[in-house]
């Protein structure tokens, strides 16, 4: 696709007023926000180079990029080049990077003042992909969140959870935390793709991606799968208990990478699945737990102070054990207050005839109840809810039972109230 604009290779020579006209075309179709890309370049220039799984040092590609609009924004046309040089003699098949350096070659021979000049008319729209791929990868960088602020869906972790993966499908990133005895430590962050018709998936075949709080079933080694999912696949429980509740469908959502003979795809792009550049799947494939690590998919992530986390979490806390005193106290009114009158169950039934099944063994003892392994997420969407999960010990004379079990938390007027539950 490039092999005719790369041939130009004739001598370099400096040409400022074409640097600056490019960069201004790449500020007002590309790139609106660029104004304070010089600052985002000193702030990320420590990430240059990131750990690549094989030990070796890799070039972090987004790191480059702001690089290279900032030496264009500067007329430093030489020192622009060889940055994307060495972007693109790291990664060969990012397109996106080619492109800039057809454009860049182009600039030394010729007026160039479009984003793209090396590409045909009937490129267009992959060069809208890649355009907005660019917005995808400056604009995220711009708005990394700031040090000391918290996810807000992440509320509360079991000690044994030592990551948890957030997806912000506006931004086209994926946001990795570490665990670091209960306080979240941002580890790295990725672009990825998500998909063709953006988020909210509710049937099969609708190209959407989901959002909610997930779990990674299984890790598929990419010698068992097609090309097409790079060097491997993580599955994801969707559609998980809400979701079918709420009546979505489909299957399938992985977090996967890409063909070999490709380095990334457009924002929106996949199926409905999260798709990262391999040697981002990688990195996180190596760094996930099965079965316990999160993935939250929301439209758009959004960060808190510490202060403001502690209050959330001590509030979902302090629902929980409202809860819990409440079922001790056996009293009927008590426990049915903590329910939402549009309490919804699997099966169909009614809140009271849902209650009276969920009657446990005793010996006429009063119940001691413990609950331990506690969970806390802010469920993504227009609701405000919180998706509780936590191990239930009750020990009611000398039955003991033990339980896992999720319970969903919406807002209703004032009142915080359970609108679904179920053992897990």
């Amino acid at each position: 696709m490039f092999s005719a604009v790369l041939m130009m290779t004739s001598g370099l020579r400096k040409n400022s007023r074409q640097a600056g006209a490019f960069f201004l075309f790449l500020c007002l179709t590309i790139l609106p926000f660029i104004t304070s890309v010089a600052n985002a370049a000193t702030k990320m220039r420590s990430s240059r180079i990131i750990p690549a799984e094989s030990g070796a040092a890799s070039v972090n590609p987004d790191m480059l990029l702001i690089e290279v609009y900032q030496n264009l924004s500067e007329n430093k046309l030489q020192l622009a080049q060889t940055k994307i040089d060495e972007l693109t003699e790291a990664y060969p098949n990012f397109q996106l990077a080619q492109l800039i350096k057809g454009d860049l070659l182009l600039m030394h021979t010729r007026p160039v003042t479009s984003f793209g000049a090396g590409f045909s008319a009937a490129q267009g729209e992959k060069l809208k992909e890649l355009r907005d791929e660019a917005a995808a990868r400056i604009h995220a960088f711009r708005e990394k969140p700031a040090p000391g602020l918290i996810p807000r869906p992440v509320l509360q972790l079991r000690d044994d959870q030592k990551q948890v993966i957030l997806v912000d499908a506006k931004k086209s990133r994926l946001y990795l935390y570490e665990n670091d005895a209960g306080q979240l430590k941002l580890l790295s962050d990725h672009y990825v793709s998500h998909g063709k018709f953006g988020i909210n998936k509710f049937k099969e075949g609708d190209q959407k991606t989901p959002i909610g709080v997930y779990y990674i079933t299984s890790h598929l080694s990419g010698s068992k799968l097609p090309d097409f999912y790079g060097p491997g696949a993580l599955p994801l429980n969707y559609p998980n208990d809400w979701d079918k509740v709420n009546g979505r469908g489909g299957s399938g959502i992985w977090l996967h990478g890409v063909p070999s003979t490709s380095f990334s795809r457009p924002p929106l792009a996949s199926d409905g699945c999260v798709v990262l550049t391999n040697p981002d799947f990688l990195k996180i494939a190596a760094s996930v737990d099965i079965g316990k690590t999160p993935v939250i998919i929301a439209e758009q992530i959004e960060f808190i102070h510490a202060a403001k986390a502690n209050a959330e979490k001590q509030l979902a806390n302090k629902l929980l054990e409202d809860w819990r005193l409440d079922l001790e106290s056996q009293n009927m009114n008590r426990i049915l207050a903590n329910y939402s009158r549009n309490f919804k169950t699997m099966q169909g039934d009614t809140l009271n005839s849902w209650f009276i099944k969920q009657k446990t063994g005793s010996d006429g003892g009063t119940p001691v109840i413990r609950l331990r392994d506690i969970t806390h997420f802010r469920y993504p969407g227009n609701d405000e809810m919180i998706v509780s999960t936590f191990t239930q010990e009750t020990l009611s004379g000398k039955i003991k039972s033990s339980n896992r079990k999720r319970q969903y938390w919406i807002k209703e007027a004032s009142k915080w109230r359970i609108i679904f539950e179920i053992n897990v």
